[in-house]
């Protein structure tokens, strides 16, 4: 089944079970990606976007939401950050399992190989090479710190 009729069937099942949080969270989510459907639509892709745009988009709304619930948390608005919380909960309920540091290690050093980097100038294509093997499975700007120590 893919992502997007994953998340269709999580709406629809929210719906059903009158989850007013889930729902909330999951219309989030199929707003965010018709949106990018409709930028991709314009620059001439007629299928909108796949499976690693979708994760892509997926990601980032799970990264917005930390960074909204360490504000509020900043802030005193502890039911805010909560709130924040559990739409991350939702959204990597779609996510695939996030590498541990170990496998994240040896994603770099393959992607390295692969790429034929050796310096800090060839960074770009390693995190291209990343990003298009593991979307959605760990975070690059922690990954982004790793490479530039191996390539430096």
């Amino acid at each position: 089944m893919s992502l997007r009729e994953r998340i269709t069937n999580g709406l629809k099942d929210a719906m059903r079970e009158k989850d007013a949080a889930r729902l909330s969270t999951l219309r989030l989510i199929n707003a965010a990606i018709k949106d990018q459907d409709i930028a991709a639509r314009g620059a001439g892709k007629t299928d909108g976007v796949d499976e690693g745009e979708i994760l892509a988009i997926l990601a980032k709304m799970v990264k917005q939401r930390i960074d909204s619930a360490n504000v509020y948390e900043e802030g005193g608005r502890l039911e805010l950050a909560e709130k924040e919380r559990a739409e991350i909960k939702v959204i990597e309920g779609f996510l695939p399992r996030q590498l541990s540091e170990a496998e994240i290690a040896a994603a770099i050093d393959a992607a390295i190989d692969q790429t034929g980097a050796s310096s800090i100038r060839d960074m770009g294509r390693v995190m291209g090479a990343l990003k298009a093997a593991y979307a959605g499975q760990m975070d690059f700007g922690a990954a982004g710190a790793l490479i530039k120590e191996r390539l430096a």
